[in-house]
């Protein structure tokens, strides 16, 4: 059964961030918080993890969509092709936010995304998440939780997410009541951005 971990967002207590850190090194898979709707992630750098992941959400790993959550935008070059000023300055006025801005890979994407042109980039606006990404000291894989009632969309409640999920990841965060909105994705990898889904954030250049 899942670890529930309550932390809160104003001061994330330490030794509970290195416990959850702790079961993302080992391979775990983490339910959390962000800016918007409760995430699903594992390390980034963990195969095993990614591929638990893809099965949960019913996709082959090399056609998965999952996001890349970074603490900043300062290891971007790290994942993503150079991107121009303009593209930056986007970046830069919209994060850190509800957004997912897809952005163009480069040769030095983890081994089970080099198959990828282009990735998903979040900076959610959540101190919980974001302690924990600079913490692990790399990117967390994310994708969201979908609720299959139709009434809610995503999940809100960390009990009962964490009803739901607790024989399926390792631990649970509660960082209370999620959010049922999910992020605006805008596609960034193209001449011209491209708003793909509109979601909680406002888009604008």
């Amino acid at each position: 059964m899942a670890q529930y971990i309550k932390i809160y967002e104003e001061n994330p207590n330490e030794a509970a961030i290195d416990k959850v850190v702790k079961v993302l090194r080992d391979g775990g898979l983490i339910i959390y918080p962000t800016d918007t709707v409760y995430g699903l992630g594992c390390d980034i750098t963990n195969s095993k993890a990614l591929e638990r992941i893809a099965k949960i959400k019913g996709v082959k790993l090399e056609k998965a969509n999952f996001s890349f959550i970074c603490s900043d935008l300062s290891n971007l070059s790290d994942y993503v092709k150079q991107i121009d000023t303009a593209t930056f300055k986007i970046l830069k006025s919209h994060l850190p936010g509800p957004y997912t801005f897809i952005l163009p890979g480069n040769n030095d994407l983890p081994k089970d995304f080099r198959k990828k042109k282009t990735v998903g980039i979040r900076v959610p606006d959540n101190n919980i998440i974001l302690q924990l990404v600079r913490k692990l000291g790399n990117p967390i894989v994310s994708t969201s939780i979908k609720d299959e009632d139709e009434v809610l969309e995503y999940s809100t409640d960390p009990e009962l997410i964490f009803e739901k999920w607790q024989n399926t990841v390792d631990l649970v965060i509660d960082g209370g009541y999620g959010d049922n909105v999910a992020s605006t994705v805008v596609d960034l990898s193209g001449d011209e951005p491209e708003l793909i889904r509109a979601g909680k954030g406002e888009f604008y250049i």
